[in-house]
């Protein structure tokens, strides 16, 4: 099922996301729509679900202010939330989006889709930006000992990713946040 705008904003406020992710979201959905509407253009047998990448983009932070259970870490709690309200395609996605994914062969991004999600939540913190952008702003954080580790860990398989997304669309990666900005993408007319 893919939710309506009004019920995404009725889970954002259930789950106390702040203005600040709801935005971050917002552009996440924002490229992950640019990203699908491109491999739609070249490639229109794929059959990429436009309406529920934007869905996942929309909802992948949601567990950011929520109460978490023992044990869970973003994006599990995410997960639960999306499953508790009915969305579990939703949370199929939103399963693999965390940076650490990617490092796990049983979470990394597989579908093409899944692979969308993740690389537009890599290339936005308030803005559009690239992955080397993205990853510069996570190393000026005071990020624990664990999480410099995943970082490092990940860049390289991000920026495979990266290269692989933009090769098939034939665009250069340092330009893709200026095309998906000036591009029209929303389909929920979110605030």
């Amino acid at each position: 099922m893919i939710p309506t705008a009004a019920k995404i904003r009725e889970l954002w406020k259930a789950n106390a996301l702040p203005v600040y992710k709801q935005n971050h979201c917002m552009l996440v959905a924002r490229l992950a729509i640019w990203f699908g509407r491109k491999f739609t253009e070249q490639y229109p047998d794929i059959g990429i679900d436009v309406p529920l990448l934007e869905a996942a983009a929309l909802l992948h932070d949601i567990d950011k202010a929520a109460p978490k259970n023992p044990n869970e870490r973003h994006p599990d709690a995410a997960v639960r939330i999306l499953r508790e309200n009915g969305l579990g395609e939703i949370s199929d996605l939103v399963r693999t989006h965390s940076l650490h994914a990617i490092l796990d062969q049983s979470t990394a991004p597989q579908t093409l889709e899944q692979k969308l999600l993740y690389l537009s939540d890599k290339m936005v913190k308030h803005s559009i930006i690239t992955v080397d952008e993205r990853f510069a702003l996570w190393r000026r954080e005071k990020l624990p000992e664990r999480a410099l580790k995943e970082l490092d860990a990940a860049y390289p398989k991000v920026k495979a990713l990266e290269k692989e997304i933009c090769s098939r669309i034939h665009i250069e990666t340092g330009k893709v946040a200026e095309f998906a900005n000036a591009a029209e993408t929303s389909t929920m007319m979110l605030p």
